[in-house]
């Protein structure tokens, strides 16, 4: 049974694929919301008993001490606390933000360091899960930042996911996700490739699916996503231009480290194909599109 927030007033703020459901579930467990959205229709059309919408961040943090941010990517997140209009402005000692998209690493603990300037607690706590985990509240939470601030920001996590792991400091949360979006990309393309072979070779692929479920190639990925590249059904759950970002934010996570992802290149390379083709707008699992193109003409 998911946790009452009644009572609870919470800003957020990025009304994407992923927050609209995730704002859903805080407001059907009880929470006040304040929402913001970059385009404000969007945060306008949620607007009812409830939950409120307002034009800038600044007037988010004005209303709420806990505030999430999900937004694309890192960009976008350091313009919602730094820039003109920021959070930043008006945080003060009792201001927790919760950064829940797919940030930077190095970024991140900049971000922590000059909120704590003001007072202010960070915390990141990527999600997995995708837009069906949202709509769920079965995300998993990877969070990187103190134990108090975790504890505070507890009951709002219970309601959006199934499980929450406290990674360690600032900034281990977005190392975690970096980690999980080599799997997923990589597993995208184990499953695209796969399929391209059996499909090649004249088997159905309805059957072969099935058959792996049963064995050790089963995944959540080989479920839905495989499911998804059989249907040819590719509106977005987590889009192409997404998973490019993530792979490229790992890359270069690595690189600081002195590390080389080789794997993770060449299919951050079949991402970019896509997009090149204007398909980045699509869900990530039509990956399988670019394999097709590499077929050798018989």
């Amino acid at each position: 049974m998911k946790q009452s927030l009644d009572g609870m007033t919470i800003g957020f703020i990025g009304l994407g694929l992923m927050g609209k459901p995730m704002c859903a579930n805080l407001h059907s467990a009880g929470a006040n919301l304040v929402v913001h959205n970059r385009t404000h229709a969007v945060a306008e059309a949620m607007q009812q008993d409830g939950i409120k919408a307002v034009t800038t961040p600044v007037q988010v943090a004005e209303l709420c001490d806990l505030v999430i941010i999900m937004t694309p990517d890192t960009t976008s997140v350091e313009n919602v606390l730094f820039g003109e209009q920021g959070l930043s402005k008006v945080l003060h000692s009792r201001s927790l933000v919760i950064d829940m998209g797919t940030t930077a690493v190095t970024p991140t603990r900049v971000f922590a360091s000059r909120l704590a300037e003001c007072g202010a607690e960070y915390i990141d706590a990527p999600v997995s899960g995708g837009e069906i985990g949202a709509i769920d509240g079965d995300l998993v939470i990877m969070a990187g930042g103190s134990k108090g601030a975790i504890h505070r920001a507890q009951p709002v996590f219970d309601v959006l996911g199934k499980s929450t792991v406290h990674i360690g400091e600032v900034g281990t949360g977005q190392v975690t996700k970096a980690a999980n979006q080599v799997i997923v990309g990589l597993n995208i393309g184990a499953v695209a490739e796969a399929f391209t072979l059996a499909s090649g070779a004249g088997a159905d692929l309805n059957k072969v699916r099935e058959a792996l479920m049963g064995g050790f190639a089963s995944s959540r990925i080989l479920e839905v996503h495989g499911q998804r590249m059989i249907d040819e059904s590719f509106a977005p759950g987590g889009k192409i231009t997404t998973q490019y970002k993530d792979l490229s934010q790992a890359i270069d996570l690595a690189a600081e480290f002195s590390q080389q992802l080789p794997a993770t290149e060449l299919n951050k390379s079949f991402y970019g194909e896509l997009i090149d083709a204007g398909k980045g707008g699509l869900d990530h699992s039509a990956l399988i599109l670019a394999l097709e193109t590499h077929q050798v003409e018989k």
